[in-house]
């Protein structure tokens, strides 16, 4: 695991040095042992015998980099087919976001950050789950924008009740719904919602949710608006 976890640490600082304390930390808390250093250059050595020429860990000083010219890694694909799918969903291009969005999400296998340590995954987790959600509502708002409303009304309805407080998910349900005739179900998300969020938060509806019901209470919704745009 410890092998791995260095592997996944220098391939996540992209290019950038980690210290020996840094890694230290990231392997074995805020009090790794006192040979450390030792082990990590042992790690280090193994992972050399195991890549490819093309892939170099160099060590300066006190530190370890990266270096993978010409190579990308699966977050770093997803991270650039997320920015220009997201791109051009704000262009008015929803089919091509769409296709790019699927892509970067068909590179997800499984949950992020697994076999490496808690410390590791505890820093990076958080941010790549909410990176792949806010990717996944955004190839949402795409699919609306496409008229796939129908197509993902099945996946919300799963995705509102694993993400109960997440309130971009419920207003892309709430259209989705509309976009089928079924204003008093989009309703209905609504107050479950608000009711919702007051209970675990005591907070009512924020910008997304609100922008969604009063368009659709008014019958301003555009059928092919996206939710919260």
């Amino acid at each position: 695991m410890k092998q791995r976890t260095l592997m996944a640490a220098l391939m996540l600082s992209r290019g950038r040095a980690l210290s020996d304390h840094q890694i230290g930390e990231l392997l074995w808390g805020a009090d790794p042992p006192e040979t450390f250093q030792a082990q990590i250059y042992t790690y280090a050595s193994r992972l050399r015998r195991l890549l490819r020429d093309s892939i170099q860990i160099v060590r300066r000083g006190a530190s370890y980099t990266l270096h993978m010219p010409g190579t990308r890694f699966d977050y770093e694909e997803f991270t650039d087919l997320s920015a220009k799918g997201t791109a051009a969903l704000r262009e008015d291009r929803p089919q091509e976001a769409s296709e790019m969005l699927r892509q970067a999400l068909d590179l997800w296998r499984g949950p992020a950050m697994t076999d490496v340590t808690e410390q590791l995954s505890d820093r990076e987790r958080p941010a790549m789950e909410e990176a792949r959600l806010t990717v996944l509502e955004n190839r949402i708002d795409a699919d609306l924008a496409n008229h796939r409303h129908e197509e993902v009304t099945a996946e919300l309805l799963g995705l509102v009740r694993q993400y109960p407080l997440r309130e971009r998910l419920r207003a892309q349900l709430m259209l989705a719904h509309y976009q089928s005739d079924r204003q008093a179900d989009a309703f209905a998300v609504f107050h479950e919602g608000r009711q919702c969020l007051d209970d675990e938060l005591g907070v009512q509806p924020g910008a997304a949710m609100q922008y969604t019901y009063q368009a659709i209470l008014t019958g301003k919704q555009s059928a092919d608006s996206p939710a919260g745009q």
